[in-house]
């Protein structure tokens, strides 16, 4: 059993970890960071954030676009600055100008005004400010300072055009053209995309098998939806949107969210459902399906979060015939009500394990599952009012009666900045080999592309596991021995050839060294190319950034596409 003693020193060793934040750099739905560049002894980037960060069509008569220009070695901002920022949607320009800032912070007021009728949009966008005398064609607005708090009286310049009218996705552009000095001009562009996503909300509505109307609320963050519909017969929704899935451009997109919002009340949507999500007819990871029942009392809202690597694997089992399609269609199916255990924990703060910081964890699971299974545990951020915290990034570990580590999830690159649970909900599949007890603990590493440390704390939770359900239908874990991970790192690197590859792994499942559930034998070609998505996998799982069970399904996939093939 657990006592106070062992608690402290894994606190301890959760807080000499975390004192080190990483520098990330990704796509956010308000904000975003593109990889630095080296200027000089710097390695400078540019971040762009919006306020408010989750902005919907139609409910903002303004918001703030942040420009900040800083060296990632040191977090410091680059004074006296001229930028270049354009802005873009759906291959459209809507608005491009230059701007100057005397403190590398760059706040520009953005009003959205509908009714372009021009050909090019960018030709109805109006520009507020004026030329800063040593920096010719670049507005500035005399005044005091921009920060976080006084957004409505500060100096800032402004664009009022066809911006945020529209749901979706908006590269902004920004080229620093002279850093340091107003008159220093940079011999070679600093060039820098980034992207933000605006919501835009659609209402459906269906009648059920007792004939009542039952309202649907869409919010999509990617692009208008179309050809809503209901079947009875599974209770299913689905629609659909334009996509492009040319290998190239999925390269590109980091995740695709959509919201599926439905009245509690409607018994298959009530709160306690569990769903699976299908995207152009394939299954999609469970973890990409996050449910919210906390955010409104009669509402239950159901995410679609398809990541990158997730869009990949679809267009792998599809295959060439869905590069040139150009939508993208999704399902959401609703399953039985489970029972679910949960516990619930507050955080301290790192520094004084005295003083409590204003965020509360929930972790809950499915009780059918249970020792020797990956059990899917979901992790909800709340802050003082019970509301969701947004954009959490947050790392956790997972320790056995006798303090053996089982799992840990903490950055351990400048470039995975921890998990980040976007809508304030997370899944984490954990692999748990034993009954008895486990200690989760939780560290909450702040929140935004800047790691604002407002709900950021340390916590920790004993669960109880117990054998799991015999009736359920709940797989077992696959087995792994870890020194297999050997040969996927070699692979990976390019070490060892995808034929090596194959046969070890081949040997190792014949032998019965490697357990992988039962798969149909594909007839394909063995020597089909390896699809790339594979080779990430091994790759990021022989490094610990995703459990066995991604792992296995790429394996799997092989054996289905009968690139691997298994005698008997």
């Amino acid at each position: 059993m657990y006592n106070k003693i062992a608690l402290f020193i894994s606190i301890i060793g959760i807080f000499s970890i975390t004192t080190v934040l990483p520098d990330a750099f990704g796509h956010g739905f308000g904000g975003d960071q593109a990889a630095p560049l080296t200027f000089g002894d710097m390695e400078v980037t540019v971040r762009t954030q919006l306020s408010p960060s989750d902005i919907t069509v139609g409910e903002i008569d303004s918001a703030n676009m942040q420009v900040r220009f800083f060296d990632t070695l040191t977090d410091k901002n680059l004074e006296k600055v001229t930028y270049r920022i354009e802005v873009w949607q759906s291959g459209e320009l809507l608005a491009r100008n230059l701007f100057y800032d005397m403190d590398g912070r760059l706040d520009v007021k953005i009003k959205p005004q509908a009714g372009c009728n021009e050909t090019n949009l960018h030709e109805c966008s109006v520009y507020g400010g004026s030329e800063h005398v040593s920096a010719p064609g670049a507005l500035y607005v005399q005044g005091e300072a921009c920060t976080d708090d006084n957004l409505d009286i500060c100096g800032r310049p402004s664009i009022t055009g066809p911006i945020f009218v529209k749901g979706g996705l908006y590269k902004i552009r920004v080229d620093i053209e002279a850093a340091t000095s107003p008159r220093t001009s940079l011999a070679n562009l600093l060039s820098y995309e980034t992207f933000v996503s605006v919501a835009q909300e659609q209402n459906f509505s269906f009648q059920s098998a007792n004939a009542e109307e039952i309202p649907v609320v869409i919010k999509t963050y990617y692009d208008d939806i179309d050809n809503f519909a209901f079947n009875k017969s599974d209770n299913s929704i689905s629609f659909d949107m334009p996509f492009d899935w040319s290998p190239d451009y999925v390269d590109l997109v980091q995740v695709v969210h959509e919201e599926v919002r439905v009245p509690k009340t409607f018994a298959p949507y009530a709160e306690g459902k569990q769903f699976k999500g299908y995207v152009n007819g394939v299954e999609i990871d469970q973890r990409a399906l996050l449910n919210d029942p906390y955010s409104y009392d009669d509402t239950n809202i159901v995410h679609f979060l398809i990541t990158k690597n997730e869009l990949q694997k679809i267009n792998e089992i599809l295959g060439p015939s869905n590069f040139d399609n150009l939508q993208m269609d999704l399902k959401l199916v609703p399953l039985d009500e489970v029972s679910k255990s949960s516990t619930e924990f507050y955080l301290v703060d790192a520094s004084n394990f005295e003083q409590q910081v204003p965020t509360t964890v929930n972790i809950s699971w499915d009780g059918r599952y249970g020792a020797n299974q990956e059990i899917p545990f979901e992790f909800t951020f709340f802050n003082e009012n019970r509301e969701l915290i947004k954009d959490v990034r947050y790392g956790y570990a997972v320790m056995d009666e006798s303090q053996q580590e089982l799992f840990r999830y903490t950055p351990s690159d400048i470039a995975i900045p921890g998990i980040i649970s976007v809508e304030g909900l997370d899944i984490q599949e954990i692999y748990v080999p034993s009954e008895g007890y486990i200690q989760v603990d939780v560290w909450v590493y702040g929140t935004g592309l800047d790691y604002n440390p407002t709900y950021a704390g340390i916590g920790s939770a004993i669960i109880e596991i117990g054998p799991g359900s015999s009736t359920s239908s709940v797989p077992e874990k696959a087995s792994i021995p870890s020194w297999i991970k050997n040969n996927a790192e070699w692979w990976a690197a390019g070490q060892i050839d995808d034929d090596s590859f194959i046969q070890g792994i081949q040997f190792l499942i014949k032998e019965d060294v490697l357990k992988i559930p039962p798969t149909t034998q594909g007839s394909g070609s063995a020597s089909n190319d390896i699809p790339s998505w594979i080779k990430n996998n091994a790759e990021w799982w022989a490094a610990g950034q995703i459990d066995d069970d991604s792992f296995i399904q790429g394996i799997q996939f092989l054996i289905k596409e009968g690139i691997m093939r298994i005698q008997s």
